[in-house]
């Protein structure tokens, strides 16, 4: 079945694929390229918990646990030299 890309670059998946990889509004899905050159679409499943499962980038990323004024993050760098 073909389709057309749009302006953003976004394909609909056909019906009968979503159906058959139980993709659903707001399933993750991952593009992969195989040695052929063959585009591979595939379902993320979730994890235990319910959650996406992370991948590394989403791993490397955290919030500081230091809670910081504006003024005493100016003046500690500031005064760094």
């Amino acid at each position: 079945m073909q389709t057309t890309i749009t302006s953003k670059g976004q394909v609909t998946i056909p019906k009968h694929i979503r159906d058959a990889m139980h993709l659903a509004p707001g399933s993750t899905v991952e593009f992969a390229i195989n040695n052929q050159g063959q585009v591979i679409l595939q379902k993320i499943k979730k994890s235990q918990s319910g959650k996406h499962q992370k991948d590394r980038f989403d791993l490397a990323r955290g919030k500081a646990e230091i809670k910081w004024k504006t003024d005493d993050l100016m003046s500690l760098l500031r005064d760094a030299k």
